[in-house]
């Protein structure tokens, strides 16, 4: 898991993207519709940082570690 900790008004901003479901200061949980969003464009040959930036995401605010971790978790799983 990524060490980088959300402030308050990041988990504000992280919140309001339909595809959140829960955050926290230390972790962030997306909704299954993004994960499969997720899979379906990087099959596509999108980078996960264009399906994480595309979706509304602000990279500097989720950290690019937290970005390739998640991505890493999905493609694994899928």
């Amino acid at each position: 898991m990524s060490k980088k900790h959300f402030n308050e008004n990041e988990r504000e901003i992280l919140s309001s993207n339909k595809y959140v479901t829960r955050v926290s200061n230390k972790s962030i949980t997306y909704a299954d519709e993004f994960k499969r969003l997720f899979i379906d464009q990087y099959m596509l040959g999108k980078t996960p940082r264009e399906i994480f930036e595309t979706s509304g995401f602000d990279i500097e605010v989720l950290g690019t570690k937290r970005v390739e971790q998640s991505a890493d978790r999905w493609k694994k799983a899928y």
